[in-house]
C-alpha cells in the first residue's frame, strides 16, 4: 500500500531519523524504576530485541536523573528521558546523556525554565518532544492549540528540534488531534495509541 507521507522536519535522535521521510521508527517505555541501572538496561535489551528503536524511562528525582548516563553507556539504541514536573531533572538528564527529553506544558510552563532547559538541549545538540496528555483537556482543537502555543515559546528561543505528540485515552479524539495539528505545522509526531499493548511511532 502506497500512503502518502506529509512533509516534516527531520529530527534526529541518536542515531535515529524521525520525520522528512525517514522511516517511522518504534519506540518503547522502560517500566522498572530507572535507579535500578541493571534492571532497567536488562529490559531495555528485551525491548530491543523485540524491535524498539528508541527507548523511554521516567525521570521522577535526581538519583533518576543521573541513572541516564548509566543506563546510556549499557545500551545500543537512543534513550528518551521522561521528565515529570522539575525541569532541574530534564537539565540534569540532558547533562547525563539523555538522546532526547520529553516535557509535558502542564507540568513545566514557566518560560524562564523552559529557557533554561532549551539552552542545556541546544549545548548538547539533542531534541525536545512536546507531550500533550487530554487529561481535563477534552476537545482535540484545545490539545492542538496548548501543543502550538508550547512550541510557541520554544520558537522564541531559536529552538526547533521538537517532536510533538497528543495522547487520549478516547482513540477517535486523539486522530482527530493528529489530523488538525498535522496541517498547522511541520514538526514530525510522536503518536502513541493506548491498545491492549501500547505502540508508539514516530515520523
Amino acid at each position: 500500500m502506497n500512503i502518502k507521507r506529509r512533509k516534516t522536519r527531520q529530527i534526529v535522535v541518536g542515531n535515529v531519523k524521525i520525520g522528512g521521510g525517514a522511516p517511522i521508527s518504534i519506540q518503547s517505555m522502560a517500566k522498572t524504576d530507572t535507579r535500578d541501572v541493571k534492571k532497567t538496561i536488562s529490559q531495555i535489551k528485551d525491548l530491543q530485541e523485540a524491535g524498539c528503536q528508541i527507548v523511554r524511562v521516567a525521570v521522577k528525582d535526581i538519583d533518576a536523573a543521573k541513572a541516564i548516563k548509566h543506563i546510556r553507556q549499557g545500551i545500543k539504541i537512543p534513550l528518551v528521558a521522561d521528565i515529570h514536573f522539575d525541569y532541574r531533572l530534564a537539565i540534569l538528564a540532558i547533562q547525563n546523556k539523555a538522546d532526547k527529553i520529553r516535557l509535558n506544558p502542564g507540568n513545566i510552563a514557566k518560560p524562564e525554565e523552559i529557557e533554561m532547559v532549551v539552552k542545556t538541549a541546544k549545548a548538547h545538540n539533542i531534541p525536545i518532544r512536546i507531550g500533550i496528555n487530554s487529561g481535563s483537556i477534552r476537545d482535540p482543537k484545545h490539545m492542538v492549540k496548548a501543543a502550538l502555543n508550547y512550541a510557541r515559546v520554544f520558537e522564541r528561543f531559536r529552538f526547533n528540534d521538537i517532536i510533538i505528540s497528543l495522547k487520549a485515552s478516547d482513540v477517535p479524539m486523539s486522530v482527530e488531534a493528529y489530523r488538525l495539528i498535522s496541517r498547522k505545522c511541520n514538526y514530525p509526531m510522536h503518536l502513541g495509541i493506548q491498545l491492549q499493548v501500547c505502540l508508539k511511532m514516530e515520523g
